[in-house]
């Protein structure tokens, strides 16, 4: 469980030190995201995103399990 924990920290600080290179790729603007800005409201969920960080995060653990 230790390892885990200390794995995902390392995981978490590397991407916030990738950030600025991470919203280049355009994550959060894709195709399929639900964007909705009114007079005094705005409501934005990014599906497709959602999805690709899912499939990626799955990935990822699936190659660590092997």
């Amino acid at each position: 469980m230790a390892r885990w924990l200390i794995i995902s920290g390392v995981v978490l600080i590397l991407a916030g030190f990738c950030w600025p290179w991470i919203t280049r790729l355009g994550l959060g603007h894709l195709p399929g995201d639900i964007s909705i800005e009114r007079k005094g409201f705005s409501f934005y969920f990014p599906i497709t995103t959602s999805l690709i960080v899912s499939i990626l995060l799955s990935l990822i653990f699936w190659l660590f399990r092997k």
